[in-house]
């Protein structure tokens, strides 16, 4: 047992967070692709090459006869609901009588190899009566537009969701402020682009099945495998397998994934591995929404904001999925980290017979990052004000009101993160130095820009009942422990967390905590691995077991030394007044085992109490923020037009850092996906399809995009209701970061950049127009 003991207070030790853990890796784990089982074959998808189609014929005789396939499946096959739920349940497993975006499964062919179910699917032979399309969010809302959107799952026509927020009175907003400024801006798809394509093994077992699968959310997934094949959740068991990354690509694609693996195993009596191959898996699973976002934003002269009114749609494809609530965290997050008085927000989640949208990380919030930050620089501009000083004037503080209405009552540092910002970027240095080399320079130019944002940390208001978490944690006889809990690591550094948080609420050595697999027929459900809220929430719930087991091994340490208080020494507890009396952990887990003592206790977590009425959009939406303020250097290159950042300095609040070698990884991937966001991940799409999926004609930020100069500063704003007032900050860094980068090529260039990516082509346009 590790630390200093007070005698006074007979406790194992203190509580300290270590900052020099290093990240824990499952050795044991195993990826989805390493799998394998008796018996088991391959899966494919016969998939729609059309965009809205009726199905008048599959003919898949040619299918079942090709070499080395063993069986099909199709509609008329499931046992359960033809249903995939998510959000709403308007998204068929299997098409069957309309087709709704190209790559849509129709059908499923299973073959002893990957290659020969491959060679088996393109035989199959599918009659469409095509019918017509839509692709574009704002033609899909005309009167005459073709109907995408099942008429359950939408509010109006194509229109999925319409959401609002009202405070105040924008036109009298607008009719006080000395400058309005106007701006419209448009973004497109970006894939995910993880390190492990999607993948399921589905195994038929004891009357129902366990799927071993590359995901984020294994509750989710247990629960659509057991709507499509008819069982009760307790006969079917997810197990996640060593997961290659996810950002949000892994939170609903897996449900639609081991679900139609699911049915070839239940059919064949034998298990199915379901493993997309890279071009499969970019043209036909979730990416970010596009969208078209339009800003008016109001500011008196001395630059104190008066009014915003914004109006965006998102193309979220042909089914739901998780639009819903990609586009309400999108219309919390529209007027930004500041203090606003009149606000008016039209958000609308759009059908299209596109690839149905998901989450990815920001979940909705990045598009209007984008519109907002640029909206902050031009009033900057228009005023004759440092960009920076504007934003610290009207950033949110203890106290303020959001847009939402919430009155924020603790733990908000964005003041201290714009301040933190100037100084690890030596913001007037900085300035001076652009400005000289801009006057030196002929060919080139650099330019400044900065973002600050917010995030809701957690599901919020729109999905409390997901804000819970369970633990399970267990002293060993041997004084070794196991915790068990139903969040998933997937890269981003949870099991070294979640091992420290334990450590330190039990006073052990990190070596001493293993995270046992995520088994949903051992673990608790502790809602998804999403919106940054595994430090938070999970980790609350693995305090709550740590104090309560701690609570127990000191009441068996008072009985094995026969006194009232004990003290620490090294890793042994030792009677106050006879050190020579002392035992070990492992001797106190013998003796509490030898006296059948419960060694194991249990522990939870939820969110602390949101409230949202949809009408006005008013409400406490989250129930803490984690803030960030990041500046951006780039260099223009005047004759190509190529972008290069060549420096970045971020500056965060997610309350105390529980691991800063862990987050400073996290803020370092965030900036790069922000990199690639803004400056090169373009993925074309023509009449429904995806023109190129591959990683030769979809470019990703390499380190040789990262910034040469790269500085990350933490600003500590704790949160009661963190564990040792820990906050979420998984997404933030990509959020603020191409916000950042926009700007500076804005700066360089001497025109607004207004659609993403900031392609070589578009750049030039740029420095045409400023010039």
């Amino acid at each position: 047992m590790g630390g200093d003991e007070d005698p006074g207070r007979g406790t194992v030790g203190k509580s300290i967070v270590r900052p020099d853990a290093e990240a824990k890796v499952r050795g044991e784990a195993r990826y989805t692709d390493d799998l394998a089982f008796a018996g088991m074959v391959h899966a494919k998808a016969v998939r729609s090459e059309r965009p809205h189609a009726r199905i008048r014929a599959l003919d898949l005789s040619e299918v079942e006869s090709a070499p080395g396939v063993v069986g099909t499946a199709t509609a008329r096959d499931i046992p359960g609901e033809n249903i995939v739920p998510i959000i709403y349940r308007d998204m068929p497993l299997l098409a069957a009588g309309v087709v709704r975006y190209v790559g849509e499964p129709i059908a499923l062919v299973a073959a002893q190899t990957r290659e020969a179910a491959a060679a088996a699917a393109a035989l199959a032979r599918v009659a469409y009566e095509d019918l017509p399309a839509v692709f574009d969010p704002l033609a899909a809302l005309a009167p005459d537009a073709p109907q995408v959107a099942l008429p359950d799952a939408a509010d109006e026509g194509n229109v999925f969701n319409h959401m609002v927020i009202r405070k105040g009175d924008v036109a009298h907003g607008f009719a006080i402020a000395d400058v309005v400024v106007e701006g419209s801006y448009d973004v497109g798809y970006q894939e995910h682009a993880y390190l492990e394509p999607q993948g399921v093994v589905a195994v038929p077992e004891d009357g129902g099945m366990a799927v071993y699968g590359t995901l984020q959310c294994p509750f989710y997934v247990q629960n659509a495998v057991a709507n499509v094949l008819g069982l009760p959740l307790s006969r079917v068991r997810i197990v996640q397998t060593a997961t290659g990354g996810g950002f949000g690509g892994k939170e609903d694609v897996p449900s639609h994934l081991a679900a139609m693996a699911a049915l070839l195993a239940w059919k064949l009596r034998r298990p199915v591995k379901f493993v997309l191959e890279r071009g499969e898996d970019i043209a036909t699973t979730s990416k970010r929404h596009p969208g078209v976002i339009r800003y008016r934003t109001g500011a008196k002269r001395d630059g104190t904001l008066t009014a915003v009114e914004v109006e965006f749609h998102y193309n979220a494809g042909a089914y739901q999925t998780l639009s819903s609530a990609v586009l309400w965290r999108g219309l919390v997050h529209a007027p930004g980290p500041y203090r606003i008085p009149h606000v008016k927000v039209d958000a609308y989640s759009v059908a299209t017979n596109t690839v149905p949208c998901g989450a990815f990380r920001g979940f909705g919030s990045p598009q209007v990052i984008f519109a907002h930050e640029s909206q902050m620089d031009e009033l900057a501009r228009q005023l004759g004000m440092d960009p920076l000083a504007l934003r610290a004037q009207n950033a949110l503080r203890v106290g303020d009101e959001t847009a939402t209405g919430q009155v924020l009552m603790e733990s908000v540092g964005l003041p201290a993160c714009i301040a933190k910002a100037r100084e690890v970027s030596r913001w007037e240095e900085r300035q001076a130095a652009v400005a000289e080399f801009n006057r030196r320079e002929r060919l080139k130019r650099r330019g400044l820009g900065v973002s600050t944002v917010m995030y809701g940390v957690g599901m919020g208001a729109k999905a409390p009942l997901l804000d819970k978490a369970g633990a399970y944690l267990k002293l060993e006889a041997d004084g070794s422990l196991t915790l068990a809990v139903g969040t998933t690591e997937m890269g981003q550094g949870a099991e070294t967390v979640l091992s420290q948080i334990a450590a330190d609420g039990l006073g052990v050595p990190l070596e001493a905590i293993r995270l046992a697999p995520v088994d949903t027929s051992r673990v608790p459900d502790s809602g998804p691995t999403v919106a940054s809220r595994t430090t938070t929430v999970q980790g609350m719930a693995v305090l709550d077991a740590a104090k309560k087991l701690r609570t127990r091994i000191e009441e068996a340490v008072r009985a094995i030394l026969g006194c009232p208080r004990f003290t620490v020494e090294g890793h042994r507890f030792c009677h106050p007044e006879d050190p020579a009396r002392s035992v070990s952990l492992a001797e106190v887990a013998r003796w509490m085992w030898t006296r059948n003592w419960d060694m194991g206790t249990t522990g939870w977590a939820e969110g602390k109490p949101v409230d949202w009425d949809p009408a006005t959009g008013r409400g406490n939406a989250y129930f803490v923020y984690a803030y960030a303020c990041h500046i951006a250097l780039v260099e223009v290159d005047l004759l190509t037009g190529e972008v290069l950042t060549v420096g970045f300095w971020a500056a965060h609040d997610s309350g105390r850092i529980v691991n800063p070698a862990t987050a400073r990884g996290q803020v370092a991937g965030g900036i790069a996906q922000g990199i690639g966001y803004v400056l090169m991940e373009e993925l074309l799409s023509r009449d429904g399809r995806v023109v190129a999926p591959s990683f030769t004609a979809y470019h990703i930020p390499t380190t040789q995009d990262m910034p040469d100069e790269l500085g990350i500063a933490f600003v500590e704003a704790p949160y009661s209701g963190g564990p040792f007032g820990a906050k979420g900050l998984g997404e933030v860094p990509l959020m603020a970061s191409h916000a950042a980068v926009a700007n500076a090529i804005s700066a360089a260039a001497g025109s607004r950049l207004r659609v993403y990516p900031a392609i070589p082509e578009r750049v030039l346009d740029l420095v045409a127009q400023g010039a």
